[in-house]
C-alpha cells in the first residue's frame, strides 16, 4: 500500500528486555511509512522515563521486564499520560495476565506469535478508536465480563467493606483531592492518608485512584 507523504505518523515507543527482539521490532517499524520509533526501553523505569520525555502516541509493551512487569510501567505512565495507547506484545497468553492488562488500562494485548501484517493492522486501528486484541483473546474477555455481577452490586459490596473514615477519604478522592488536601480537610497526617488510600485500593482490589473513581462514581444515564 502506498501512503502520501503527508501521512500522519504514529509516534511509537517499544519496551522489551530482549535486545535482539527489540532491535528487530525497531527495524520493522522504521521500514513503515506511517510509524516512527521515537525511543526504546528495556525496563520499567526506562519505559516510564522515556514515555515522560518522548510523549509517544503508542507504547508496545512486553509483559515481563527485568525490574518488574509491564503492568507496573502501564500504571505509572497512564497516571501521567492517560491518552497514550499501550498495547502489550507478549508470549504469555494466560487469562489472568490478559485481564490484568486490560484492567490496568491497556488498549490491546497481542501475542508474539502474531504475524507482522496482523500486528501492523491492529496498531493502525488504534487511530480509529479500535482495540488491538486478537479474536481468540477477545472471546475470553467476553466470557469473563459475562460472569461478572452487575456494577451496582459490585459497588455496594465493595463500599460496605470500608470504615467510615475510609468512606470519607473515598469521597475526597472523587473530588480530585490530593493526599495533602485530604489530610488538611480531615485533620489527619499525610502519611495516615497514604496508608488509608493504600488499604482502600488493596481491599477493593484496585491499582490506582483512577480505577477507584471510575468504580465508585455514579454512571450517567
Amino acid at each position: 500500500m502506498n501512503f502520501p507523504f503527508s501521512f500522519d505518523m504514529t509516534r511509537l515507543l517499544i519496551v522489551d528486555d530482549h535486545l535482539l527482539f527489540l532491535e528487530g521490532l525497531t527495524n520493522l517499524f522504521e521500514a513503515q511509512p506511517d510509524f516512527t520509533v521515537v525511543g526504546v526501553a528495556r525496563s520499567v523505569q526506562e519505559a516510564i522515563t522515556q514515555a515522560r520525555l518522548l510523549r509517544p502516541e503508542v507504547i508496545l509493551m512486553d509483559f515481563l521486564l527485568g525490574d518488574g512487569t509491564g503492568l507496573d510501567a502501564t500504571e505509572a505512565i497512564l497516571e501521567e499520560q492517560p491518552k497514550i495507547n499501550i498495547v502489550f506484545l507478549t508470549a504469555h497468553d494466560e487469562d489472568e495476565r490478559l485481564f490484568e492488562a486490560i484492567r490496568y488500562g491497556a488498549k490491546g494485548y497481542l501475542l508474539k506469535s502474531i504475524s507482522t501484517t496482523e500486528m501492523l493492522a491492529y496498531l493502525r486501528g488504534l487511530k480509529r478508536g479500535e482495540v488491538a486484541i486478537q479474536p481468540v483473546l477477545t472471546s475470553r474477555l467476553l466470557v469473563e465480563f459475562a460472569q461478572m455481577p452487575p456494577r451496582d452490586e459490585l459497588i455496594t459490596e465493595f463500599l460496605s467493606e470500608l470504615t467510615p473514615r475510609q468512606l470519607d477519604i473515598v469521597r475526597e478522592i472523587q473530588k480530585g483531592a490530593s493526599n495533602r488536601q485530604i489530610a488538611t480537610r480531615l485533620v489527619l497526617s499525610e502519611q495516615t492518608v497514604k496508608n488509608h488510600v493504600s488499604r482502600i485500593l488493596t481491599q477493593l482490589n484496585l491499582k490506582n485512584r483512577r480505577e477507584l473513581i471510575k468504580l465508585t462514581m455514579p454512571q450517567r444515564r
